[in-house]
């Protein structure tokens, strides 16, 4: 009986802003889902639809379109029923099955320890993953109606959920400006976490609740009028302050009595001269707080915020702090960039605009710390991603966000890696600044390019963001292989003249395409790369054109094994000795991949030079005619060693994982997970400077209950 009331409240909130085909569309999804989630209960023994429902009234509140209020519908149909993504395509479309698809593999993802390596590792994937901005906001809906009766679930389960939610959801909510929703899930977040701070707290406002009360309701009711006076268009909304942001104030210091805004109203009105006109009334009528005054809507806040702030004194020795906005200001302080639903047919394109930035930033930075270790992601995450931002402008009125002390070089490389590649001047407000000068919030930058300037080494280290850095780096990189690339072309044109060969009968294309195959090199230009860097030389790769696959084979092993000439400078970068040389041309094979302190054996290949193998290969080739005799040489290299770890079913380990890991100064390249009803097989690619430090690696992850072996494969 619950569900059928609960269903007619949702569609009849629906049927006030869907048109009538959507309507009809989510009467549809209803139905589909209730047969879906028949039987499924939550961890608090509910019904799971009605959760799914309560998810899509909370988005509905939001403004969202038809598609997000039925993937939240569905949201939990992949991972609690038989659904799989190619049904929901063919019902529903492959928009919804894709959306519902990457929200199930969301939640699928839970922090396994207190750690904030695994925090930050969770925050990777979900913001990686989420390349359309809805998923994040069903994500925030749904674990906003899962902390609402999360008072019925065990107090494990709930403090998993509250640290999730703080170290996770609530900074991307912030980043989103959702405050309707992180304000809410901060409370909760409190009341479960700190229940006698919270207790606190509330008893204290309760105990002037209805001295407060009445205090609001005088203070509108004045305001009300002095507005009618002035035939201004408006409505007021009033409130006492959350529980947690009088938390977060007294515990950074500040005392009961000092705290101004416990007392709150909001004026909404219809224009931006308006909210000025209305602000000079009130400063008028009441006596200002010193200090209170803030504009932010001639000088926005980091998110787009939009407000005038001020702090009065009533007339009954209340102190109250008023905002004063229009309706769209309202609508974006409210939703943050979820008033992207409600505008996007509009013409607020500046909300669209700075959301779509945002998300553009977000996948930048996950794809390029995709190689760093937890530490360097975390550093990163913190200066690129977590830290305050600031808005600037290009001179059309275009606006980008940068994090907190980014330079001109950051502003021009979000614009375009060619703008960035040829800045040669920076403009802030019209005042010529250096390429390291900081930027402030609301700055209007122009960048003044030359077609033919380059960038500086330098510039590394005037830049803030790693989307800048990156992009100076593969400028340099370009830079070096092009100039590799031409080495190598002479080279081996010299090579032929010398030789009084013609290029096109050497390189005829059978010739060309099978020296391309054996050598594992995409086109002429890598030919030309490889010999220019070193890689291979002139004479080898003219020998591989010959007819006599034999003679190759044979030259290459007698140029292995010669003495090197007395002049050469010796090549000290080589962790591995060939016949007591360094010189030689050397790669760790990848089916075994040896480690310092493993026995190694040599193997001449035809064009890799020597495969190094662990003795005990199984992939090794009974030629013993192309064995050589390697040996490693200590160096701060680190290596490649793959793990399989074996564990008991029934939960996901990873983070444990990864935690040992990070405690040993062990990396985790890459991880492939294999499991049934018996067990759970982690796959580990780790990095390691030897031997002796994974064999401590290995046996640190059997001190785990959960572990049942760990080998070396």
């Amino acid at each position: 009986m619950k569900i059928e009331k609960q269903m007619e409240e949702f569609l009849d909130a629906c049927g006030k802003v869907l048109s009538s085909s959507d309507l009809e569309s989510i009467k549809k999804v209803l139905i589909y889902a209730q047969e879906k989630y028949d039987g499924v209960k939550r961890l608090n023994g509910s019904p799971y639809f009605e959760h799914a429902i309560d998810v899509a009234r909370i988005l509905l509140d939001f403004g969202a379109d038809v598609v997000t209020l039925t993937v939240a519908i569905l949201h939990g149909v992949i991972n609690n029923s038989e659904v799989s993504k190619e049904e929901l395509e063919e019902n529903f479309g492959s928009e919804v099955a894709d959306l519902v698809d990457v929200v199930s593999k969301l939640n699928r993802l839970e922090l396994q320890d207190d750690s904030e390596h695994s925090a930050l590792s969770l925050r990777k994937v979900l913001v990686g993953m989420s390349e359309d901005v809805r998923v994040l906001f069903l994500k925030l809906a749904d674990r906003l109606q899962n902390l609402r009766t999360a008072q019925e679930i065990s107090e494990e389960e709930r403090k998993k959920m509250v640290q999730d939610t703080m170290s996770v959801l609530i900074p991307i909510g912030h980043r989103l400006g959702v405050s309707r929703i992180t304000s809410e899930m901060e409370d909760l977040c409190l009341r479960y976490s700190k229940p006698d701070v919270y207790q606190d707290i509330l008893e204290r406002l309760n105990v002037s609740k209805e001295e407060l009360k009445d205090s609001l309701s005088e203070m509108e009711q004045d305001l009300s009028e002095m507005l009618m006076e002035q035939s201004i268009p408006f409505r007021i909304k009033s409130r006492v302050k959350s529980v947690y942001s009088i938390y977060n104030k007294l515990s950074n210091g500040k005392k009961w009595e000092n705290i101004y805004d416990i007392l709150a109203l909001r004026i909404i009105v219809e224009t931006i001269p308006q909210c000025y006109l209305t602000i000079g009334l009130i400063h008028a009528k009441y006596r200002p707080i010193p200090g209170r005054f803030k504009d932010y809507i001639a000088i926005p806040k980091a998110n787009m915020y939009q407000s005038l702030h001020t702090g009065v004194f009533g007339s009954d020795g209340h102190r109250y702090e008023i905002q004063v906005r229009t309706e769209e200001m309202d609508e974006f302080a409210e939703k943050g960039f979820a008033a992207h639903f409600a505008y996007k047919e509009k013409h607020n394109n500046n909300v669209k605009s700075v959301m779509e930035q945002k998300l553009e930033s977000f996948r930048n930075l996950i794809e390029s710390t995709d190689t760093l270790s937890d530490i360097e992601f975390e550093g990163t995450i913190q200066n690129d991603l977590l830290n305050e931002s600031i808005y600037v402008f290009t001179p059309k009125g275009d606006v980008l966000e940068l994090p907190k002390g980014s330079t001109p070089l950051d502003f021009a490389y979000r614009i375009h890696s060619a703008v960035g590649d040829s800045t040669v001047q920076a403009l802030v407000n019209d005042v010529s600044v250096p390429l390291d000068y900081e930027l402030h919030n609301n700055d209007i930058v122009k960048i003044r390019t030359n077609p033919s300037a380059t960038p500086s080494k330098e510039w590394l280290n005037y830049c803030k963001t790693s989307h800048a850095k990156n992009k100076i780096k593969a400028y340099f990189s370009k830079q070096e292989k092009d100039i590799y690339t031409e080495k190598g072309k002479v080279i081996l044109q010299n090579e032929l003249r010398k030789r009084k060969l013609s290029f096109d009968t050497v390189f005829a294309p059978d010739n060309l395409k099978k020296i391309l195959s054996d050598l594992k090199l995409e086109d002429l230009e890598d030919l030309y790369f490889s010999i220019g860097s070193l890689r291979y030389t002139a004479s080898y790769i003219i020998s591989l054109a010959s007819e006599d696959k034999s003679e190759v084979v044979d030259l290459y092993m007698e140029r292995l094994l010669a003495s090197k000439p007395q002049n050469q400078k010796k090549n000290t970068t080589s962790d591995v000795l060939v016949g007591g040389e360094d010189h030689i041309l050397v790669s760790l094979a990848k089916c075994c991949h040896p480690i310092l302190g493993d026995e190694i054996k040599g193997y001449v290949t035809k064009g890799d030079g020597v495969s190094v193998h662990r003795s005990n290969c199984k992939n090794l080739l009974s030629s013993e005619a192309r064995f050589i005799d390697v040996e490693w040489r200590p160096m701060s290299y680190t290596y490649l060693a793959k793990v399989k770890v074996t564990c008991e079913s029934g939960k996901n380990y990873l983070m444990d994982l990864v935690g040992k890991a990070t405690s040993k100064n062990v990396t985790i390249d890459s991880v492939k997970t294999k499991s049934d009803d018996s067990k759970t097989v982690y796959e580990l690619m780790v990095k390691v400077a030897s031997k002796d430090e994974l064999d401590r690696f290995m046996d640190s992850l059997l001190q785990f209950q959960f572990v049942e072996s760990v080998e070396r494969i």
